[in-house]
């Protein structure tokens, strides 16, 4: 039997990028294209749908530099990301390269911030889609659900309450049955939704810019350095979507090509859409309109209501976003059940989160805990609680990626890449300052439920984890320290 700390830094074995893992399997169904437009429905729309009006008020015009600042930490990360999904392309992402670079105890702290960063997420979008839906709901028909079925019972500050965020719920089961239906068809629908998305967007640009006044930007650093790191940790969860790409490394057509181009790929898409918007935003409306609870409810649809004096085109964005966010929930739910199938193939999990359909080809039995787990979060949990905890498990993990090619490069050397970080070591090291600094501006609340999760699953893992790890039981061969 292995010692406590040999336990805690063994590594698991890299297996050859088409199989040989022990455990199930799963069908290899997506190519460049699905790929990319799996990052670009994850990032796209969560973003700016929602959080522009979130983060505007701690940055003023200078919100602008936030995405930049957060956009570089992303690009960055995408860039290590890209190395290592090449040259282990494997479901689970951060969890599965961390449990390969940095051991199994630091791969179950990765995998509580993924696990965070993804079920957190699903349920934040989910509720920020609720308040789309009635807008879409008002202003076509006339008529909107009672708040007692729209909003959750969680009083924050001065919001309004009621019994259930009900069309949250109903969009993460939707959500839920598309994906046990199996992989492909998910990304056949997410890919004609992010497609939707796209062009509704740039309707907003559009629009927006014909209200543009310059004198918006006046004051443009008034809220100083600090203004700007506290909009870049709430802006930067957005950029979650660039990790799901990972997630899909099992399901994939020639993952070692296809995983990077699409990572970069949607990276170029999903930055330049939101600073257009940004740009676009700001300029179009007084900051102070960012802050309005009307606006909370419903951001872009509003604004252009504001400009235009028409309800058509703020019903088109809600249209829109009512669509085409069904694919950020679809794709973060689809990340999260890739990394607890990895997790119950390692035995960290119980088996039946690795339990595979034999006529999917998927794992239903963890995406049904997923879907039922997300759809009481989203249903209960005001939206206010979520934003800022996803963006803790994002950094963190961006961060454990850079580190992990770190330690790759020097006990991996051998290891095929087939992209390779330019600028190594100096992009590694800069992706870890830049995901530090945005951590800097998050809330204590926000790390404070961040460890408590974190203690939660820490302690699962020393209960149970360890002792049924596939490493523990020697199925897996050629473990390492």
């Amino acid at each position: 039997m292995p010692g406590l700390s040999q336990q805690l830094l063994r590594r698991k074995p890299i297996a050859p990028p088409r199989g040989d893992h022990e455990g199930p399997e799963l069908a290899r169904s997506l190519g460049t294209f699905s790929l990319m437009m799996f990052g670009v429905g994850a990032t796209v729309g969560t973003g700016i749908f929602f959080v522009l009006q979130e983060a505007v008020p701690d940055a003023g015009p200078a919100v602008v530099v936030s995405f930049v600042v957060a956009g570089i930490a992303a690009g960055l990360s995408a860039l290590c990301y890209a190395e290592l999904a090449s040259s282990i392309p494997v479901s689970g992402s951060t969890y599965s390269f961390t449990y390969h670079s940095m051991g199994e105890l630091m791969a179950m702290v990765i995998a509580a911030c993924v696990l965070l960063e993804y079920g957190v997420a699903a349920s934040a979008v989910a509720v920020g889609w609720s308040g789309y839906f009635n807008e879409l709901l008002d202003s076509t028909i006339g008529v909107a659900l009672p708040d007692a079925l729209s909003y959750s019972p969680v009083p924050y500050e001065d919001n309004v309450t009621g019994l259930v965020n009900l069309p949250a719920v109903v969009l993460v089961l939707l959500c839920t049955v598309l994906l046990v239906r199996g992989a492909s068809e998910s990304a056949r629908v997410n890919s004609i939704m992010v497609l939707v998305k796209l062009g509704v967007l740039m309707l907003f640009v559009v629009v927006a810019l014909t209200a543009f006044e310059a004198d918006r930007f006046d004051g443009f650093f008034a809220s100083g350095s600090a203004g700007i790191s506290a909009a870049a940790g709430t802006i930067f969860f957005s950029f979650i979507g660039l990790d799901a790409v990972s997630t899909a490394g099992e399901e994939v057509r020639d993952p070692q090509r296809a995983l990077p181009r699409a990572i970069m790929g949607a990276l170029a898409i999903v930055v330049a859409v939101y600073l257009l918007v940004a740009f676009a935003g700001v300029g179009s409306q007084p900051l102070a309109e960012f802050s309005s609870d009307e606006q909370q409810s419903a951001g872009l649809s509003v604004i252009l209501e504001n400009i235009t004096g028409s309800s058509v085109p703020g019903t088109i964005v809600a249209a829109g976003a009512v669509i085409s966010i069904f694919s950020v929930t679809l794709v973060t739910l689809y990340g999260q059940t890739r990394i607890l199938f990895a997790m119950g193939r390692d035995r960290m999990l119980p088996d039946r989160f690795a339990a595979v359909s034999s006529r999917t080809l998927t794992p239903t039995f963890n995406t049904v805990v997923v879907g039922i787990v997300v759809a009481l979060i989203a249903g209960f949990v005001p939206a206010d609680y979520l934003w800022d905890t996803v963006s803790i498990g994002t950094l963190v993990a961006f961060s454990v990626v850079a580190i992990s090619i770190l330690i790759l490069r020097r006990t991996q050397p051998d290891l095929e890449r087939p992209f390779r970080v330019p600028g190594y070591p100096v992009t590694p090291v800069l992706t870890i300052a830049a995901c530090a600094y945005v951590l800097s501006g998050l809330a204590a609340v926000t790390w404070l439920i961040f460890g408590t999760w974190l203690a939660v699953v820490l302690v699962f893992y020393a209960v149970w984890g360890r002792h049924h790890s596939r490493l523990q039981t020697g199925e897996h061969e050629g473990a390492s320290l």
